[in-house]
């Protein structure tokens, strides 16, 4: 019987976390606290709680993060979670969201489409360093870097035929499933092999990320994320129990309204024991933060204006912050009931709000018959949905925040780095890492509104409005609401 690609998905993603409960010992209290929150929070909101998403699905779901340092391992990552039918999905560039020197840009791989996405809730953020950017690397250190990865394999040759033999023909039998399993689990176990200390060193002087990246001959598995309900409950929960977290929950401020993107926190990075081969040849032992646990909490996917609309209130936290910084130093705590205040004044806070000011994406259904009035329906979806024609159901954001990333990267740096800003950095877009992977690269965006655009093709075939259904709204160019 062949093994399906989102079969292989669901048990890369059962394999994976039992690598990651087995090697870092605070992820399974993680994972039992965020089960405990998630179970309470839907004791205490009921249906309201699974708006988002069903529990069995949000207890499944996870999102795995690796690192990688040319773009032909990119491409090879491509090919392996391509077996599993996840594609790249968004071009996050990390040097530009961070304040400290964190020089990668990423993209994730996850399903494109609900059904799949529901089958099985895996997608895995994926950096790659930039050696070529002046800015963090000289040109000797570049060059140098650059023959150091060139002379690694990080994913043997069976695993990849593996992985093109699946994509060719849509899953795997048994035997070859297995070892497609085996392999690309053991691909990103922490290798126990030594690294080279003044390498490492040198690599961590420009940041810590680029010394995990480049100083070894392998690749691992940074975090296994799984999602909880009330991130801000399960952030109280953890530290409670003593474990270290990071001072703040990355993205969307806890407001007034419904979730919206993405809300991200974390542990702070374990130091783990690693072998070192010093400058004579000895072995001697030392600690790294490379693995941390973390977890997230899903809303409504933003449309393009809503987005804008979010990082413009981010950018307002910021400079206030900044401006209060000067005088004092601005506790986490104040940060984020700073911006809870901005968004409750400047952010609709409902469903229907958000819909019409075009901020969230949404799909529609029409209501059954006997549930919607008599009489011609009307030809706006406002209109539809205030008069009881249909409903409007949101879609989850299943992508990632460059600003969010970068900063838990940052929480889990013990120095900010070098980089020089006079220097000239290395041009890279959406399209170059399309090149790169040798496989499109689709955007959230485009996704997202194509749900939307068959959605509301469907409510107006049947309600008999063909070509006349008009999906009025405030316009990108009208005041924020």
């Amino acid at each position: 019987m062949r093994w399906e690609p989102h079969q292989l998905r669901a048990a890369f993603a059962r394999r994976l976390s039992e690598l990651f409960g087995r090697d870092v010992p605070a992820y399974p209290t993680l994972l039992a606290a965020t089960r405990e929150v998630n179970l309470r929070v839907l004791g205490s909101q009921g249906a309201r709680a699974e708006r988002l998403g069903d529990l069995s699905r949000v207890g499944d779901e996870r999102h795995g993060a690796i690192r990688v340092g040319t773009p032909r391992e990119l491409s090879q990552v491509g090919r392996i979670f391509a077996a599993m039918g996840m594609y790249p999905v968004g071009f996050y560039d990390l040097r530009e969201a961070a304040t400290r020197a964190v020089p990668v840009v990423a993209t994730a791989f996850r399903p494109l489409d609900p059904p799949e996405l529901a089958r099985g809730p895996f997608r895995v953020f994926t950096s790659m360093l930039v050696p070529g950017d002046r800015r963090f690397f000289t040109a000797d250190l570049g060059r140098r870097l650059d023959h150091a990865l060139a002379d690694r394999t990080l994913f043997p040759p069976l695993l990849l035929d593996l992985a093109d033999r699946a994509i060719a023909w849509h899953g795997l039998d048994p035997a070859d499933a297995e070892s497609f399993l085996a392999l690309a689990t053991d691909a990103l176990r922490l290798s126990p092999e030594p690294v080279d200390r003044a390498w490492f060193t040198e690599l961590s002087r420009v940041c810590a990320v680029a010394a995990d990246i480049g100083a070894g001959r392998t690749t691992h598995l940074n975090h296994l994320t799984p999602r909880v309900l009330d991130i801000d409950e399960l952030y109280a929960v953890m530290r409670g129990r003593g474990l270290e977290m990071i001072d703040t929950i990355q993205g969307p401020p806890h407001w007034a309204g419904p979730d919206l993107l993405l809300r991200q926190t974390s542990m702070r990075a374990l130091a783990e024991h690693r072998p070192f081969r010093e400058p004579d040849g000895t072995i001697t032992h030392g600690t790294v933060r490379v693995r941390f646990g973390e977890v997230e909490s899903r809303g409504i996917a933003a449309t393009v204006r809503g987005r804008a609309l979010y990082d413009e209130l981010t950018a307002e936290v910021e400079e206030t912050v900044a401006d209060a910084t000067r005088s004092a130093p601005v506790p986490a705590p104040e940060r984020a009931r700073l911006a809870a205040e901005l968004w409750n004044r400047r952010v609709p806070a409902s469903e229907a709000a958000l819909a019409q000011h075009d901020l969230a994406y949404f799909t529609y259904t029409v209501e059954p018959d006997g549930r919607h009035p008599g009489g011609p329906p009307p030809l706006t979806l406002p209109d539809l949905l205030d008069q009881g024609w249909i409903r409007a159901e949101p879609i989850v954001y299943e992508d990632f925040l460059p600003r969010s990333a970068a900063g838990i990267f940052q929480s889990n740096l013990d120095t900010a780095g070098r980089r020089d800003a006079a220097a000239p950095g290395t041009e890279l877009d959406a399209a170059w890492l399309a090149g790169a992977l040798g496989r499109p690269l689709r955007d959230p965006h485009t996704l997202y509104d194509r749900l939307r655009r068959d959605s509301v093709a469907r409510v107006a075939e049947q309600l008999g409005l063909p070509g006349r259904l008009l999906p009025v709204t405030v316009s990108p160019g009208d005041d924020a609401p």
